[in-house]
């Protein structure tokens, strides 16, 4: 993967802002992804597109992320959409989009959320459903709580309104 993955998403997303008559300069991050236990494939990079808020308004900022982040996830959405959109295996990458240190914080809040998931369902016994959260969000706890043996997760229900659910795991 190199550096032209970020470059195209930087150049789409300011391309995109422009056409809602936002101009903001986009920064990139690379953030590598650690290989998965089954494959020795690494995951594809993961770029984080940065939306430089230093020109933007209160109310710009505030219409971008959108309610509970839902247009930076629509946003986020169309760059992993749109930019992996012919582009072979190999070469496909995952965007996240961040503004004025949303994603940062909501990471935060989401990992808070599954280690009280986690402590509820060790102390008690029994599973614990998280509502209201993105299907990028319910990822993130998949992924964060697969480290630990001893529970499980899964998704229950249909948009939108499918919850997380972490229980204890099942012995085999």
């Amino acid at each position: 993967m190199t550096n032209s993955s970020m470059q195209r998403g930087q150049q789409w997303l300011k391309s995109l802002l422009e056409l809602t008559g936002v101009s903001a300069e986009i920064r990139g991050n690379i953030e590598l992804a650690p290989p998965h236990d089954d494959d020795d494939a690494p995951e594809p990079d993961n770029y984080w597109l940065t939306i430089d808020e230093t020109n933007l308004n209160p109310t710009q900022i505030k219409v971008l992320i959108g309610a509970d982040g839902s247009v930076l996830d629509a946003i986020q959405y169309l760059a992993n959409s749109v930019l992996n959109l012919n582009q072979a295996q190999a070469e496909q990458a995952s965007y996240t989009i961040e503004l004025n240190g949303y994603r940062v914080k909501r990471q935060a809040e989401i990992r808070a959320l599954a280690e009280a998931a986690a402590d509820e369902v060790r102390s008690f016994g029994r599973e614990v459903e998280i509502k209201s959260l993105s299907s990028a969000e319910r990822r993130q706890i998949h992924t964060f709580l697969k480290e630990f043996a001893d529970l499980e997760t899964f998704s229950r229900g249909k948009e939108p309104h499918r919850n997380l659910v972490v229980r204890p795991a099942m012995e085999l």
